[in-house]
């Protein structure tokens, strides 16, 4: 009994424990969908902001605006291309790597602009504002060579997958049309290659019509040619459930 008590105590306590195990697990999936999604929506909202920002207020904070907003566009589509062809292409994990280091660099140069849109001294901002556009198109610059190199990359593999795709289709496409028969020019030639004496009126050496194997004219069957395809007989023919049965014409 005492056996039999431990070994329920530790079964009990083996699904407490993975019921624990399950509660976190599952709670953590929840914290970083939640997660994402407030980053997401975050996200958003800035976009939104700073659109708006760029078009309502002239001058050096609708400049700034332009800046952040041009420099987070071109990042964002430079990660989500080289993410979505990481999944397929180990060779772009380098490229990622690169990325990230770039990332450095652009999340700083935004959070310096972000800090400069609260500067109250608008003279030094205008002053530094072509600095700024130049660190900007540097970066957006790598990103975009990053961006359309791998673009590139996906669609040269999809070319040359579509190419070997044909050639296969147009390989198993002549395979299947197995029946087709030779041009006409080389059954013939074939034909007066095969039979000596055999001329266009059909007659032997002496004149004669000839009998037997020579007998053959251009427009039959050569020998060891399979027989040409004929139409069934319609009485032969076996009957499907689709269609109709033939009408027969009653006489008197």
């Amino acid at each position: 009994m005492e056996a039999v008590a431990a070994i329920f105590g530790l079964l009990f306590l083996l699904f407490v424990v993975a019921g624990v195990f399950v509660t976190v697990k599952a709670v953590k999936a929840a914290k970083r969908g939640v997660d994402r999604g407030v980053a997401q929506a975050r996200r958003t909202v800035e976009d939104t902001t700073l659109r708006a920002r760029q078009f309502t207020q002239p001058g050096v904070a609708g400049e700034l605006a332009q800046l952040r907003l041009s420099l987070r566009t071109s990042m964002r589509a430079t990660q989500e291309a080289l993410h979505t062809g990481a999944a397929e292409d180990a060779s772009l994990k380098e490229a990622l790597g690169l990325f990230e280091r770039l990332s450095a660099h652009g999340h700083e140069l935004d959070d310096e602009l972000k800090r400069l849109e609260r500067e109250p001294d608008k003279a030094s901002v205008t002053a530094r504002l072509p600095e700024l556009r130049e660190r900007l198109q540097r970066i957006t610059h790598s990103a975009e060579s990053l961006r359309w190199a791998a673009r590139d990359r996906a669609r040269q593999f999809a070319d040359d997958d579509l190419a070997t795709l044909g050639e296969q289709i147009d390989m198993e496409a002549g395979a299947l049309r197995h029946w087709s028969k030779e041009p006409l020019e080389e059954r013939i030639e074939a034909s007066e290659a095969g039979v000596p004496g055999a001329g266009v009126s059909g007659t032997g050496a002496a004149g004669t019509p000839a009998t037997g194997p020579a007998a053959r004219t251009s427009w039959g069957p050569v020998e060891d040619e399979k027989p040409a395809i004929t139409a069934r007989d319609p009485r032969t023919q076996p009957s499907y459930a689709w269609q109709k049965a033939p009408r027969t014409e009653r006489t008197t």
